[in-house]
């Protein structure tokens, strides 16, 4: 093999040659992956192997028969001598003699059309073996995504963007399918071929020499091409990202869109990002498609400058040209194919790149923090929960949202904590959902240190109603359930009417089987927090934790919803975040907040006997409107 041809080769399997010793997650992964389906594997590339050998056998035999038909009486005889040496064509042709030529010549026509038969079987299998097992590391790798993204700790997926995080749930799994079908593919071309050059070199070295002019071409041009088709790749990428982000985006905030009058706006930046994907998929396909034609070129003008020189080189041999200049052409013509083939599947590493670089991201361990599994299961509670001396950062470069707060939550009792927009209050509830781990600190739970206890059972035993009410665009009875899966019809409707949801909830066409759209957008502001309410009171939590719960009712639902909150909560514990104070007067101990710190505490009479800052904001909210 010459120079040339040894370093196109060796200059097209370098990226696949790369990836094999690379050793970032994204590489771990699709060799674990491919390890634990090895009979598939197996499968893929044991075929691979055998039409790859039908392929050169095919050669071998159409140079026979060309031989044999066209050559004189010493190519027959030669080409007879060798068919006698094949154990499985010997006992056919015992007894033959010259006048058996018609008989020789449709005995290697069957023979090539049965290699080639065994081709296409082979062909066939390693194309469904390969898709099956593209498609089993696509169902395994997906569902890994979406294990390890729902498995980030809350600050940590918080750090990304919806459309982002829906990006690598989506497209690892494709990523991972798609390396493997390039490997299997390239491992098929490489194996037919050195098959080729096995057939080629046997016919002439000399004309081997002049087709690798041919690989030399390539390598000119792939050698351009490779870098700029990676570097478009990434800036595909980055814009294909961008593009799912602001599609999740702008559905997510269809009614701000709308609200704000930034409709127009949107859907004019959206344009633009398809403009830009536009551009890069045309400058793509302008580089990508350059080897293909090449490749469909090059053949026909090997040919003919191999059909010239083929008539010096073999003149002398007592079998002809023609024999031998029919094979040579039909195995470079395939070897060039192959040449093609491996240069795309190189092009295609390099569109690649990118899909895998961003896969490394999400797979990357460094930066990331996983939700707490493990350790003591809760199962209720029996005394109450206590702060102790807690601070809470919520990153490194921003100040204490907590700063030593001690707080005592017993078993059965009502706490409210009130204050001024980012004085803690809901810090503290995210600390005690478990969303968040104090920075400085512990939170015990009947004495035990909230670290210790396993996260999941605990977040079971808890009722949390917010302000930012998620709703899944199922039925209303759907959501009151999710969470408490085993409750039944009664239980649901029951949950309902506590909330003073089944009022407006029968009013629908469809009552409790209504569906409600795409995070309850087709009710109020007030109806989803009712539904949220149910959703927690039918958990019958040991811990009902109420962010300003009541703060999109109006005065009539609050006082419904105010009544069935105090019907719950006898013999219950309740942790309430209140901007109206008088929502939590009869609570057993009020906290006013101040500045991440708990400036005051006490019951509504001795906090008003303070004269401090409760006491103001008491006045505050009071206080008939002044009319100028």
């Amino acid at each position: 093999m010459s120079t040339t041809l040894k370093y196109q080769i060796r200059r097209a399997l370098s990226p696949f040659l790369t990836r094999l010793r690379d050793q970032s997650p994204a590489n771990r992964l699709i060799w674990r992956s491919v390890r634990a389906q090895w009979k598939l594997f197996t499968l893929s590339m044991t075929t691979g192997l055998l039409g790859s050998l039908s392929e050169g056998a095919t050669l071998g035999v159409i140079f026979l028969a060309v031989g044999l038909m066209i050559g004189n009486s010493g190519d027959h005889q030669t080409g007879f001598s060798f068919l006698q040496r094949l154990p499985w064509i010997k006992p056919v042709l015992e007894g033959m003699g010259e006048d058996s030529k018609p008989l020789l010549f449709s005995l290697l026509l069957l023979t090539a059309v049965g290699l080639q038969l065994l081709l296409a079987i082979s062909t066939y299998v390693n194309g469904v073996a390969s898709n099956y097992l593209g498609a089993r590391l696509y169902r395994e790798v997906t569902g890994l995504l979406n294990k390890r993204i729902l498995s980030l700790s809350y600050p940590c997926a918080s750090h990304y963007r919806v459309g982002d995080l829906l990006n690598y749930a989506s497209s690892g799994g494709k990523t991972v399918q798609e390396q493997i079908a390039l490997a299997n593919n390239l491992i098929v071309t490489v194996m037919q071929m050195l098959m080729y050059l096995i057939v080629l070199l046997s016919i002439s070295f000399w004309l081997l020499i002049v087709a690798s002019g041919l690989a030399l071409v390539l390598w000119f041009v792939q050698s351009d091409l490779v870098p700029k088709i990676r570097r478009n790749a990434r800036s595909g990428q980055s814009v294909e990202v961008e593009l799912s982000s602001r599609i999740a985006e702008n559905i997510q905030g269809l009614r701000l869109l709308h609200s704000s009058g930034r409709r127009l706006y949107a859907i004019s930046q959206f344009d633009t990002l398809l403009a830009a994907s536009e551009r890069i998929k045309r400058h793509s396909a302008r580089l990508v498609y350059v080897i293909p034609a090449m490749s469909t070129f090059l053949p026909i003008l090997a040919i003919a400058v191999i059909a010239s020189l083929s008539v010096s080189l073999f003149s002398d041999r007592s079998s002809g040209v023609l024999p031998n200049l029919i094979t040579f052409v039909l195995a470079l013509q395939r070897l060039n194919q192959r040449l093609g083939r491996l240069a795309t599947l190189s092009t295609n590493y390099a569109n690649q790149s990118a899909a895998v670089s961003r896969l490394n991201d999400i797979l990357n361990d460094d930066d990331k923090d996983f939700a707490r599994i493990g350790g003591r299961t809760f199962k209720s509670l029996q005394r109450g929960i206590v702060l102790d001396s807690v601070s809470l950062k919520y990153s490194s470069g921003t100040a204490f949202a907590l700063c030593g707060v001690d707080l005592s939550i017993p078993c059965g009792q009502k706490v409210a904590l009130v204050g001024p927009s980012g004085a803690g209050k809901s810090s503290i509830a995210d600390l005690l959902v478990g969303l968040y781990e104090p920075s400085q600190g512990r939170i015990l739970v009947d004495g035990v240190d909230l670290k210790d206890c396993d996260l999941a059972s605990w977040q079971q035993h808890l009722g949390v109603v917010s302000q930012d009410t998620f709703l899944f665009n199922t039925s209303i009875a759907s959501n009151i359930a999710y969470g408490t899966p085993s409750a039944s019809r009664e239980d649901i409707e029951r949950a309902a009417a506590l909330a003073q949801a089944d009022g407006f909830i029968r009013a629908l066409p469809n009552g409790f089987d209504t569906l409600i759209g795409e995070r309850g957008y087709r009710l109020s502001g007030g109806q989803r927090q009712r539904l949220s309410l149910a959703r927690a009171l039918l958990r019958q939590p040991d811990v009902l934790i109420l962010d300003e719960a009541t703060s999109a009712l109006d005065s009539h639902s609050e006082r419904l919803v105010q009544e069935a909150i105090e019907q719950f909560e006898k013999g219950h514990t309740l942790l309430v975040i209140a901007h109206r104070l008088s929502t939590i007067v009869n609570a057993d101990l009020i906290c006013v907040m101040d500045k991440g710190e708990i400036r005051e505490r006490g019951s509504h009479q001795e906090l008003l006997a303070k004269r401090g800052l409760y006491a103001a904001l008491w006045q505050q909210q009071s206080s008939p409107v002044q009319v100028a």
